[in-house]
C-alpha cells in the first residue's frame, strides 16, 4: 500500500488536525516506548550508575537531534506550502535539493560530533565514574547520524503531504525492533550500554527504510536527475528556513547541557532520578509534538493555498485540543507517576528511595505546568508553518536564557528543585515571545 497524502486546505479544521495528529501521536508513543525500554533495561539490568551514564548523554544527543530535526523540518515547510499550492514540479525540485543538503549535513555533523563528544562531556563535568560509558554511548549514536537524518527527512516529506500514518507504522516497526534488540544485546549478549545504543540505531534504520519504501510509491514524487541538482537560490531558501530552526534547537540543547552540568554536581543518585523523569519527558509532550507537526503542515498547506482565515480557525481548534490533552496527561502522571518511575530504578534500597524522591518531585512540577509546554509547541509550529522561522528562533534564545539563568541561580536558593523550576521557566520564557509573535505574523499575512 502506498502512502496516503492528505489535503488540509478543505474541510473542518478540528477533524483534520485530530485525524492528522492521532497517527503521529501513536507513532510518538511507540518511539517513546522504545526510549523508555532502553532506560528500563539499562536501569534494571545494569543499575543506577549505568542509568546515570545514559542520562549524562541526553542533552548532547538532543543537540545533534535538534539540529537534524530543525534542518529537515525547515525543508518540510516549503514542501507543505508547494503541496498546498499544487506546484508539483517545484515540490520535486525542493525534494531533490533537500536530499543533497541532507547528504552534506550528514557528513559534517557525523565528523563534528565525533570530534567534539569527549570535550563537551568533560566541559559538562560528567563524573569520572560514568564518563567512559557515556562517551561510548554518544560515539555509537553519533556514528548513526546519517541514519537519523534519513529518517527525519523521509518522515518530514510524508508529513508535509499530510501523511501521518506512514510515520506511525514506521515507529511501530522500529519500536518492536528496538525492544527485541535491547533485550538481546543488553540482557542476553551482555553488551552493556553499547548494546542499547546499537539497538536504537538499528531500529532507526528499519524505520527509515520503511518510509523510503512508501515514498517510492508516490507517483508525483518520482524524481529525475535534474531535480537532484544543487540550485543555489533554492538551497539558500531551504537553508533560510531550516537554519533558524536548527539554531533554535541547538541553543535550547546548549541550555540543557548547562543544566546537565549543574545536575552532575548533585551526584550519581540525583542524576539517576533526574534521568528517570527525563525519560518520561517525551511521554508528557507526546501529544504536544504531534499537534505541532499537524500545525506546521496545516498552516503550510493553507498558506500555500492562500487560505489565511483557515489558519486562525485551525489554531483555535489546536489550542482547545492541547489544553484538554495536557490536563489529562498531567493527571495521569500525578496519580500513577511513582509506579511508572519505579520501573526505571534499581540498586540498594537507600539509592532507590533517594532517586525516587528526586524523580517524582521533578515529574510533579512538570505535570502541573504542562499546559505551558503545550502552548509552546502549538504556537511555535504554527508560526513556522507560516514560513517564519526567525521568531521561533528568538523564542528558543529566550528559552535558553531562562533555562540557563534559572539552573545557575535557583539551585543555590531552592536546592535540587531549583533545577526543575528552571525547566518550567524556560517554557514560560518561550511562550512570552511566541504568543504575541503569532498574532503579529498572522495579521501581516492577512494584510498581504
Amino acid at each position: 500500500m502506498s502512502a496516503k497524502v492528505q489535503n488540509m486546505t478543505e474541510g473542518k479544521p478540528l477533524p483534520l488536525i485530530v485525524s492528522f495528529s492521532l497517527p503521529l501521536m501513536l507513532g510518538n508513543v511507540f518511539q517513546q516506548m522504545y526510549t523508555v525500554v532502553d532506560t528500563m533495561v539499562v536501569g534494571k539490568g545494569l543499575g543506577v550508575q549505568a542509568l546515570a551514564a545514559l542520562g549524562a548523554s541526553d542533552w548532547l544527543i538532543w543537540l545533534m537531534l535538534g539540529v537534524i530535526q530543525g534542518l529537515t523540518q525547515g525543508f518540510g515547510i516549503r514542501m507543505a506550502q508547494e503541496f498546498g499550492a499544487r506546484q508539483t514540479e517545484e515540490l520535486k525540485s525542493t525534494l531533490g535539493c533537500s536530499l543533497v543538503l541532507t547528504l552534506i549535513s550528514a557528513a559534517v555533523l557525523t565528523l563534528g560530533g565525533q570530534l567534539a563528544a569527549e570535550g563537551v562531556l568533560r566541559l559538562l563535568q560528567t563524573p569520572d565514574t560514568i564518563i567512559g560509558d557515556t562517551l561510548l554511548y554518544v560515539r555509537i549514536i553519533f556514528l548513526g547520524t546519517p541514519v537519523v537524518l534519513a529518517y527525519n527527512l523521509l518522515s518530514t516529506i510524508l508529513r508535509s503531504l499530510g501523511d501521518g500514518r506512514t510515520p506511525l507504522n514506521a515507529m511501530i516497526v522500529a519500536s518492536f525492533t528496538n525492544i527485541g534488540l535491547d533485550l538481546l544485546f543488553v540482557l542476553v549478549l551482555r553488551w552493556g550500554i553499547a548494546g542499547a545504543a546499537a539497538a536504537t540505531l538499528i531500529a532507526q534504520l528499519v524505520s527509515s527504510l520503511y518510509c523510503l519504501g512508501k515514498i517510492r510509491k508516490i507517483q508525483f514524487l518520482r524524481l529525475e536527475k535534474t531535480h537532484l541538482r544543487m540550485h543555489g537560490s533554492l538551497a539558500g531558501r531551504l537553508m533560510s528556513l531550516g537554519s533558524p530552526m536548527a539554531f533554535q534547537n541547538a541553543i535550547i540543547a546548549i541550555g540543557g547541557m548547562i543544566v546537565t552540568s549543574v545536575v552532575n554536581g548533585f551526584g550519581v543518585v540525583f542524576i539517576g532520578g533526574y534521568t528517570a523523569t527525563n525519560k518520561l519527558y517525551g511521554i508528557l509532550e507526546v501529544a504536544a509534538t504531534s499537534y505541532g507537526y499537524a500545525m506546521v503542515t496545516y498552516t503550510g498547506q493553507n498558506l500555500g493555498a492562500g487560505k489565511i482565515s483557515r489558519i486562525r480557525q485551525g489554531m483555535k481548534a489546536a489550542m482547545v485540543l492541547s489544553m484538554i490533552t495536557s490536563v489529562v496527561i498531567a493527571g495521569v502522571m500525578i496519580l500513577f507517576g511513582k509506579g511508572i518511575l519505579s520501573l526505571f530504578l534499581s540498586g540498594t534500597p537507600e539509592e532507590t528511595a533517594a532517586a525516587m524522591e528526586v524523580a517524582y518531585q521533578y515529574l510533579l512540577i512538570m505535570s502541573l505546568c504542562l499546559p505551558i509546554l503545550y502552548v509552546l509547541h502549538v504556537v511555535r509550529s504554527a508560526i513556522q508553518g507560516m514560513g517564519d522561522t526567525v521568531k521561533p528562533m528568538i523564542s528558543g534564545i529566550a528559552e535558553f536564557i531562562m533555562r540557563t539563568a534559572g539552573s545557575l541561580t535557583l539551585p543555590g536558593i531552592l536546592g535540587g528543585s531549583g533545577v526543575f523550576l528552571a525547566e518550567v521557566s524556560a517554557w514560560l520564557g518561550a511562550d512570552l515571545i511566541l504568543v504575541p509573535s503569532y498574532f503579529i505574523t498572522l495579521k501581516k499575512l492577512e494584510k498581504e
